[in-house]
């Protein structure tokens, strides 16, 4: 008697948790929810490359690229914001989060490895155009995807992600320079050294916030980013693309030229704090781009963790 009187209630249970929804609940104009966030690996050329997506992938599609130290983990509160309107695509490059961490011994890692295999990673996913937004190391692996084929780019969002040797002082293209010119190990010591958890935390996320304003910064970020740099070859993964970096800055004026030529539409949203990649670099974009659309907002080189709803709220409209 006691166990059927439990299947019964057990069954009962079951039936109700099965039922639809009220038709209350079922509203969409009753509460906003944003589509869920998918997690996903995609083996590209022996190779397996996470990213995350959200979004009808019938809507138009926007791409999202991430910069150091970080992944597609940067964008975790942006892609719901997007997601009920676009189709978001968010990887982690080659050697960054959860995408394959080939060994620096044996791989070089540049930015054109890092470009070909996002690629190669759109192209399996079917997807022939997109919005590209580009983020601190976004840049040089979005322009080397646009100088391949332009067509493919509907529209381009910049956010701190240089193209002009405006946005960097002296000092800092000195550094580029000799990341890769210099090949002693002093400076191989020094360039390990940046990516150490100190330099990260201190001099990456929370250099360009004053010290009373640091709990706009989530630490999730940062311990997130170190949870893949925990081992000397992920740390030298990161110092060979510094010691590849200054090819970008050689590059510019071929981008700068692209840009000038194909005209695309295009968001300038950036973190006006940022010390490394300064406003300077968001203004050069004009000379080229004169129907750019161009926010400085109040935030330093992450503006996309301090000013997600903004920044989301400026990109919706843009697109619209």
């Amino acid at each position: 008697m006691k166990i059927s009187t439990y299947l019964l209630g057990t069954l009962s249970l079951f039936v109700i948790g099965c039922q639809e929804l009220p038709k209350s609940i079922q509203e969409d104009s009753v509460f906003f929810l944003p589509p869920p966030t998918t997690y996903n690996t995609l083996e590209v050329n022996g190779v397996d490359l996470f990213y995350r997506e959200a979004g009808d992938p019938k809507k138009p599609t926007i791409v999202l690229l991430h910069g150091y130290p970080s992944s597609s983990h940067s964008y975790r509160n942006l892609i719901p914001m997007l997601a009920s309107q676009y189709h978001i695509i968010a990887p982690d490059n080659l050697g960054s989060g959860y995408s394959d961490h080939l060994n620096p011994e044996t791989t070089t890692y540049t930015f054109d490895l890092l470009a070909e295999y996002t690629n190669e990673l759109l192209d399996e996913l079917k997807i022939t155009n997109y919005t590209l937004y580009m983020q601190d190391f976004g840049a040089p692996v979005g322009y080397r995807m646009m100088m391949k084929d332009p067509e493919k780019i509907d529209a381009l969002i910049v956010q701190n992600a240089n193209a002009y040797l405006d946005g960097l002082t002296q000092e800092r293209q000195a550094f580029f320079k000799k990341a890769q010119e210099d090949t002693s190990e002093e400076e191989l010591d020094f360039l390990y050294h940046i990516t150490s958890e100190e330099v990260i935390i201190n001099k990456q996320y929370l250099f360009d916030l004053e010290t009373t304003n640091y709990n706009i910064q989530s630490p999730d970020a940062w311990t997130h980013d170190l949870t893949f740099l925990n081992t000397r070859a992920d740390r030298l993964i990161q110092v060979q693309l510094f010691q590849d970096y200054y090819n970008n800055l050689l590059a510019y004026p071929t981008w700068q030229k692209m840009l000038k030529e194909t005209q695309p539409k295009t968001l300038i949203v950036w973190g006006a704090k940022d010390v490394k990649f300064n406003a300077n670099g968001a203004k050069a974009y004009l000379k080229d781009l004169p129907n750019a659309e161009l926010h400085l907002l109040d935030a330093g080189h992450f503006a996309e963790e301090e000013k997600t709803r903004d920044i989301a709220l400026l990109i919706l409209n843009f697109l619209e």
